[in-house]
C-alpha cells in the first residue's frame, strides 16, 4: 500500500526578540520573531516528516497559522508519492484554488501560507531522497527543474526555452562547483552588528567582532533620524575600516523623494547598497531611485510579493541587487522562477534571512543558484544575524563569514520539539513569563 498524509499540523511559536530590541529597525521598532510551524505527517514506516513555517514578527502569527490550517484538505488523505513526484503540480493547485486565490491574489497571509506548505513538503522529499535540499535541486535535470515552475505572467521576460538555456549552460560544471562550495562554503554578511535600537557602544563592539570573525560585508539599519544615521555609519566606518562594505537598510521608510535625499547625505560613507528604501509594491519608485542615487545601488526583495513583481524590477532595472526570502512568496517553486529570472537579467541574488529560520531556509537557495544557476558567487553574499538558531536541528554553520554547505537530508526547517513547546504561545513557558499587551488604539 502507498503511503498517504495523515496530518497536517500547526502551531504558533514566538520568541520574544523585542526584550532586546534585536531585529529592530525603522519600520518594525519591537519585533517578536516568530513561526506560524507546520508539520506534514505520514503512515510511512520510514517516519519522515515535512517541517516548514511562514515567519512573522509576532502579532498576527495566529492568523498565519490559520491559514496554513486552512491548506489541510489539500493534502491529507493524499498519496505521497502522487504530490512529491508532481511538486509543480502541487504547487499550481494550491496557488491556483479558484477561491483561496481572492484572497491574494498570490500575495498576503494567504501566499506565506502556501509557502510554508510547499517548503514543508520539499523538506519531505529531500528527507526521503537522503539529501539536503541544495543538492536534491542541484541533481535534477534542467527540464525537471522548469517543469517546478509557473511560467504564467512571465513568458514577456522568460520563457520555458530561455529557462532551460540557462539551465543546460550550466550544467556541465555543476560537479566542480559542488565540490568548491563544499570546500569553501558560500559568502556571508552580518546584520547582527547594526539593529536600530542598540547602543553606539553595542554597535562599535559588534562591529569590530563580524570583522574578527571573518565578516567582509557588514548591515546597518537606517531611517528613522538623519543625524543619528550619519553618527552611527560614521562610528561603523570607524569600526570596520574602509576595506568592508557597509550596507544599508531603510526597511521601507521613504517616499522617493526623501530617499534620494537621506541616500544622497550618507553617500560619504561608501554605502555598498542602499535596501528597501521604498515601498516593495512600488516597482517605479524604486527604479526612479536607483537612477537619481546611482552609482549607489538599490536592493530589494525580502517584501516582494511574487515572481511577477521581480520580474518587472528586473525589467525596468530598478535593482542591482536582488534579494529572495525563502518564505514570503510561494516556497522553493517559486523562488526557483525568480533565481531564472535573475540569471537572465544578470542581477545578482543576496538572499535575505533576517529571521527565525530564514538563515536556515535561503542557504539551500543560494546554494543551488550558484551550482546550478548563475554559476556565480561574484558579488553574491547570504545575509546571516547570529540568533535563534539552536532552537534547529540542523541549524546554519559559519566558519569565517561563510556559510558551510549543509549536508543533513531536508530543508534544515526543523525546530526542535522542546523549542516549539516552550515557546508556544500563548501558553509556552516563557509566554508565561513575557506576556505582551497589545498596542494601544
Amino acid at each position: 500500500m502507498s503511503s498517504r498524509f495523515v496530518s497536517l499540523d500547526t502551531s504558533d511559536v514566538r520568541f520574544p526578540t523585542s526584550a532586546e530590541l534585536d531585529g529592530s529597525d525603522a519600520m518594525n521598532p519591537d519585533p517578536d520573531y516568530s513561526a506560524a510551524y507546520v508539520v506534514l505527517r505520514t503512515d510511512d514506516v520510514d517516519g519522515h516528516e515535512g517541517h516548514g513555517f511562514a515567519f512573522t514578527i509576532g502579532r498576527g502569527n495566529e492568523v498565519q497559522s490559520a491559514a496554513i490550517a486552512a491548506l489541510r484538505p489539500y493534502l491529507v488523505g493524499r498519496q505521497v508519492k502522487d504530490v512529491l513526484d508532481d511538486l509543480g503540480g502541487a504547487w499550481r493547485e494550491l496557488v491556483h484554488d479558484s477561491q483561496l486565490r481572492w484572497l491574494g491574489p498570490e500575495k498576503g497571509v494567504m501566499h506565506m501560507a502556501i509557502s510554508a506548505v510547499v517548503n514543508a513538503l520539499w523538506d519531505l522529499k529531500a528527507k526521503r531522497a537522503g539529501l539536503p535540499l541544495w543538492r536534491l535541486l542541484a541533481s535534477m535535470s534542467p527540464e525537471e527543474l522548469v517543469g517546478l515552475v509557473d511560467f504564467r505572467y512571465l513568458t514577456d521576460a522568460l520563457t520555458p526555452d530561455e529557462a532551460l538555456a540557462l539551465l543546460r549552460q550550466q550544467a556541465g560544471g555543476r560537479d566542480e562547483r559542488i565540490a568548491r562550495l563544499e570546500k569553501n562554503g558560500y559568502p556571508a554578511y552580518a546584520t547582527s552588528p547594526g539593529w536600530l535600537g542598540y547602543s553606539d557602544d553595542k554597535l562599535r563592539r559588534l562591529c569590530r567582532e563580524a570583522v574578527a570573525d571573518g565578516f567582509t560585508q557588514i548591515k546597518l539599519k537606517v531611517g528613522a533620524d538623519l543625524d543619528a544615521d550619519m553618527r552611527r555609519m560614521r562610528i561603523a566606518r570607524e569600526a570596520c575600516g574602509p576595506d568592508i562594505r557597509i550596507a544599508i537598510d531603510a526597511n521601507q521608510r521613504w517616499d522617493v523623494g526623501p530617499a534620494v535625499d537621506w541616500i544622497t547625505a550618507l553617500a560619504p560613507f561608501e554605502p555598498w547598497w542602499v535596501e528597501e528604501p521604498t515601498s516593495p509594491d512600488d516597482v517605479l519608485g524604486h527604479a526612479e531611485i536607483s537612477r537619481r542615487v546611482a552609482p549607489i545601488p538599490v536592493a530589494t526583495g525580502e517584501h516582494v510579493q511574487n515572481r511577477v513583481v521581480f520580474k518587472q524590477l528586473l525589467q525596468l532595472g530598478a535593482v542591482s541587487f536582488l534579494q529572495i526570502d525563502a518564505a514570503r512568496v510561494a516556497g522553493v517553486n517559486e523562488n526557483v522562477a525568480i533565481l531564472l529570472l535573475a540569471a537572465k537579467f544578470g542581477v545578482p541574488v543576496c538572499p535575505h534571512a533576517g529571521g527565525v529560520g530564514l538563515c536556515e531556509l535561503v542557504q539551500h537557495l543560494a546554494m543551488f543558484d550558484f551550482v546550478a544557476v548563475s554559476g556565480s558567487m561574484d558579488d553574491r553574499v547570504i545575509e546571516y544575524v547570529d540568533h535563534l538558531h539552536e532552537h534547529f536541528v540542523d541549524p546554519v554553520r559559519i566558519r569565517t563569514g561563510r556559510y558551510l554547505a549543509p549536508q543533513a537530508p531536508g530543508f534544515s526547517s526543523t525546530m526542535r520539539p522542546e523549542s516549539r513547546t516552550r515557546f508556544a504561545y500563548p501558553d509556552g513557558p516563557v509566554w508565561q513569563q513575557h506576556r505582551t499587551p497589545p498596542p494601544h488604539p
